[in-house]
């Protein structure tokens, strides 16, 4: 990992920086940071993460400009150029509770792989709409995917459950642990149907 951000760094320097050198060295070295985040993460595991108060839909919305760059585009007929998987995020306000931000990232980023997924390489959008009352936030994670069949929705947090071709079927299940025994909140399967979509929804406490 120490020699790859050293390569990374030494591109910086590679004359002359064009704006799409810039660009790719810049992608380059968000992606060695976040491989080690990721190993990071699962040192956490098993212990006991410190929280702290942040704001839900700012957390929410770095990880989405993080995968919007590596949504692949779509070219129209008359040239626009457009994203195939469209990224909403609605926030009524300073919704804030207390997170470990490195872990929540996680989830967030498990679910929104998922429904990126479920999209089956197709147009989709996928909506995060992020709510707090009566003590509580809500993050509600709808996509308009292929959704999921009834006689499935009670294994979808069973470790190693899966519907992919590849993983290893962890993704939502370690989701539930890290929001339910870390964060004392809830990830629940709000409904799916089958070639329509899917919600999901984080609760949280706001203290």
């Amino acid at each position: 990992m120490t020699s790859l951000l050293g390569w990374a760094e030494m591109l910086k320097n590679v004359e002359p920086q064009t704006s799409e050198l810039k660009d790719i060295t810049e992608e380059i070295s968000n992606d060695l940071d976040k491989l080690n985040k990721i190993a990071g993460r699962f040192s956490k595991i098993g212990s006991q993460p410190k929280l702290d108060k942040q704001d839900i839909a700012g957390v929410v919305q770095k990880v989405a400009d993080y995968f919007e760059k590596r949504i692949p585009t779509l070219i129209s007929s008359d040239g626009r150029v457009t994203k195939k998987v469209q990224l909403d995020i609605i926030s009524s306000g300073d919704v804030n509770a207390n997170i470990n931000k490195d872990l929540f990232e996680w989830v967030i980023e498990n679910l929104m792989k998922n429904a990126i997924d479920a999209m089956e390489r197709k147009e989709g959008k996928i909506v995060f709409n992020i709510t707090g009352s009566n003590g509580e936030v809500h993050i509600d994670v709808t996509d308009d995917g292929k959704g999921i069949d009834s006689k499935f929705k009670k294994d979808v947090f069973r470790p190693g459950y899966s519907t992919k071709q590849r993983g290893w079927g962890l993704g939502l299940s370690l989701s539930k642990r890290i929001i339910e025994d870390y964060h004392k909140g809830k990830l629940v399967l709000v409904e799916s149907m089958p070639g329509k979509g899917t919600k999901f929804r984080i609760k949280l406490h706001r203290n």
